[in-house]
């Protein structure tokens, strides 16, 4: 294991996320400051998490009109430069070694509230077998299992299964992004059903997606449903 972890440092120096220049511990100095200013701060979405303008709001305009089926969730940035440069290098660009940053992020931020939610595992959104052998890895995987190191929770990366492809969530509006994931996903039943999950993804947009493998786990037995990913769009 020592030997791997020498390896890895070797052929994946550390070096910025945002920028890529060299920099130990993760992000540089530079960046610091561009990343500290997109945190999701309040006031936000007391269900979603997003941002939104005025604190009197406990609601963002999509959890108003909309019933979802997860319990709560958090995230860590804004999805803004540099932070949606940095997540399509991490998606398409084989920058595997960003989960490890994001991971130290996102419990460093959130890491009580995530210990308060007390959840039993942590569970990443599942790729399609066809999109994940064309990458050759599912993004939310790697930052689920760095979040399983870091707070000391088991990850189940089978418990959700993409069980039908779907068109590319960012190409459609509300209406068809809830549509385009009907029946995408199914959960696997066990014997020891854990009662409280935390999904793990990169991006919120609308919900959809925490949606649908949320609403699959609770039909399985899952009583409380929270997730987390690395950015969030903007409220209202």
């Amino acid at each position: 294991m020592k030997k791997r972890k020498k390896l890895g440092v070797i052929l994946w120096p550390d070096t910025c996320p945002f920028c890529g220049k060299a920099s130990a511990g993760g992000i540089c100095v530079s960046c610091r400051k561009k990343s500290d200013a997109r945190l999701v701060r309040e006031p936000r979405c007391m269900r979603c998490g997003k941002p939104i303008r005025y604190a009197e709001r406990e609601y963002c305009h999509d959890c108003i009109r909309m019933n979802h089926m997860y319990d709560r969730g958090i995230s860590l940035w804004i999805h803004k430069e540099p932070v949606n440069a940095s997540i399509y290098r991490f998606k398409y660009h084989n920058q595997r070694f960003y989960a490890k940053i994001y991971a130290d992020e996102i419990v460093k931020y959130h890491g009580k509230l995530i210990r308060k939610w007390r959840p039993d595992v942590i569970v990443p959104v599942p790729l399609s077998a066809r999109r994940k052998r064309k990458r050759g890895y599912n993004q939310a995987g790697l930052l689920a299992s760095e979040l399983g190191d870091c707070l000391g929770l088991p990850v189940y990366t089978d418990l959700v299964r993409r069980v039908r492809d779907t068109s590319p969530q960012k190409l459609l509006d509300n209406r068809k992004r809830k549509r385009n994931l009907e029946k995408a996903f199914s959960a696997v039943r066990i014997r020891n059903m854990p009662q409280c999950v935390l999904v793990v993804d990169d991006i919120y947009t609308t919900g959809s997606t925490i949606d649908a493998v949320a609403g699959v786990l609770k039909a399985a037995g899952v009583q409380k449903v929270y997730f987390l990913t690395i950015s969030i769009g903007q409220g209202y």
